[in-house]
């Protein structure tokens, strides 16, 4: 199994932890619907998704030209590759205290040995959470941070 799969399969199961700890407290999609409900009746209207969609393209057009070109996107796509390297390398770092025995193959047991929420949020690698490592799964399972 290569390298890319075998961090694919650690996101999925990363993300199916982090899934199931968000459906617990308050799930995404109502997250979601909170911050565009204007009216807050609970349910999104056309009037309210297109003032969403107009405030991001505000956002975006930090020019006010009225079009967002390269150099305005430039930012937030640089904001998802750093997100997106960042946890490609904590996923990694977790793989391979996965694999106890170094083989470059995790097994079934080895994967229930490993608590991968708590590997994840251990991020200085010390083997313990600190109050600082705990609140910002918190924050970041709640949402509260990008």
């Amino acid at each position: 199994m290569n390298t890319l799969m075998k961090m694919v399969l650690m996101a999925l199961a990363t993300l199916g932890t982090t899934t199931l700890a968000v459906s617990q407290t308050r799930p995404a999609d109502m997250r979601f619907i909170e911050r565009l409900d204007a009216d807050g009746d609970g349910v999104l209207s056309r009037n309210e998704v297109a003032t969403a969609r107009q405030r991001l393209f505000a956002r975006f057009d930090r020019d006010g030209d009225g079009a967002i070109d390269d150099r305005e996107i430039e930012a937030p796509r640089d904001a998802v590759m750093d997100r997106a390297v960042a946890l490609q390398a904590r996923l990694g770092r977790a793989w391979r205290r996965m694999d106890t025995n170094g083989d470059g193959r995790v097994s079934a047991e080895e994967f229930r040995a490993r608590t991968i929420l708590f590997d994840v949020a251990d991020r200085d690698g010390d083997g313990r959470l600190s109050s600082a490592e705990i609140a910002f799964m918190r924050d970041l399972i709640l949402g509260r941070r990008g």
